[in-house]
């Protein structure tokens, strides 16, 4: 990935951020940065949370910047597919040597 490319690895998550949304508009994609959702649990809201990106209506996007992804990362982006009613997302970390992605699917939907 070009942004990965060109900062390596070392900066802040919201320095990513800001560049993956720079090449997301070069590229002419529609996407919405960390819209808030409301979180509920039995029917009450308990609080809310914000996702990094959504990318064309279709697509979550869940940045780190960390040293590397672990499990409990990959479950935080699982809950935010099923949280937001989606069908696909990504966790994409920039903090490692070489960029990290898994790509997470909501298996809640048919």
């Amino acid at each position: 990935m070009k942004v990965h490319s060109l900062l390596g690895n070392g900066f802040q998550e919201v320095i990513y951020q800001r560049c993956l949304a720079i090449e997301m508009q070069k590229q002419g994609l529609g996407f919405a940065r960390e819209l808030e959702m409301p979180i509920y649990y039995d029917g009450i809201d308990v609080g809310t949370r914000r996702v990094d990106f959504f990318v064309e209506d279709v697509i979550m996007v869940e940045l780190k910047a960390i040293i590397n992804l672990e499990d409990v990362h990959l479950a935080q982006a699982m809950n935010y597919v099923e949280a937001y009613k989606m069908e696909i997302g990504l966790l994409i970390n920039f903090g490692a040597k070489s960029l990290q992605f898994k790509r997470v699917h909501n298996n809640k939907i048919l």
